[in-house]
């Protein structure tokens, strides 16, 4: 029940259709008595700056959730940065404090590693392709170079932005191998497709499926369904893999804790969520 008391969570993206986490924080809030919502919020990117300042102006927002396409814009939008973010090139996270400044932070990397490695995926000394060097791959990858992998291989449609991230990786990570301009997944142990390819009917695959070896891990950031086209051709050929909401459910007890409201377990969350396709 939303009242003049609540406090609201923006879920700030375009489009939103295919948003999960409303009925992943919202189901969560009632069970635990917290009177917050987390609201979707379509802004498309010409606007969003200009909406972003007119948002924040509320007097009842503690935050927002951050997604696609806006992650790298918001980065200069806030008053700070973590030195997560800053890696990342990104920030998904966004908290007003008291004082009314903002600080931005990013989970999506920390969410997408704990979930695969609660699958068993052994990301030390891995060698992994992550597609997509926009906020999400940007975030994953740091992340993973993190967790210890040996080698990264970017691709990205502009490869400039491939280019931009190798740069930072290689600046925080100099023993990590980084490599640009290659999407062939052939000889990765883990790949990631960190691209919207999948949110539209008949999107091409990210990879080819062909060069994907049975023993190669496969994540997916798309949500719009659960088993996105890609998944469903890895695990026709055996592949374990990672769908999109995962990443979700592993990354929200860092953001509860980040907003105030407490923690949780990616079961607990799951045991309350009400996800629809």
């Amino acid at each position: 029940m939303i009242t003049g008391k609540t406090t609201l969570v923006a879920h700030l993206g375009f489009p939103t259709e295919s948003f999960k986490a409303p009925m992943i924080y919202n189901p969560w809030f009632e069970k635990q008595g917290i009177d917050a919502v987390v609201v979707p919020m379509g802004v498309k990117p010409e606007d969003y700056p200009a909406a972003f300042a007119a948002l924040f102006r509320l007097t009842n927002i503690r935050g927002a959730l951050v997604t696609m396409p806006h992650k790298i814009t918001t980065m200069g939008l806030v008053d700070e940065v973590t030195p997560t973010a800053k890696i990342a090139g990104a920030c998904n996270a966004v908290l007003k404090r008291a004082d009314g400044t903002l600080v931005g932070d990013q989970f999506d990397g920390a969410g997408f590693v704990r979930g695969v490695l609660r699958k068993g995926c052994a990301l030390e000394g891995a060698r992994v392709l992550v597609s997509g060097s926009g906020g999400v791959g940007s975030a994953i990858a740091a992340s993973l170079a993190a967790a210890g992998v040996a080698e990264i291989a970017l691709f990205d449609a502009y490869a400039a932005s491939a280019e931009a991230l190798a740069g930072r990786l290689r600046t925080h990570y100099p023993a990590l191998a980084v490599s640009t301009g290659s999407s062939d997944p052939a000889g990765f142990d883990l790949i990631v497709n960190a691209t919207p390819l999948g949110m539209k009917e008949g999107d091409p695959l990210p990879f080819d499926v062909d060069r994907i070896a049975a023993s190669t891990f496969v994540g997916e950031v798309v949500m719009k369904s659960e088993y996105t086209p890609l998944l469903r051709a890895a695990r026709d050929k055996g592949c374990a893999v990672q769908v999109g909401t995962d990443m979700l459910f592993e990354m929200i007890p860092a953001y509860l804790e980040f907003f105030g409201f407490g923690t949780a377990t990616a079961d607990a969350l799951r045991a309350e969520a009400k996800i629809s396709y």
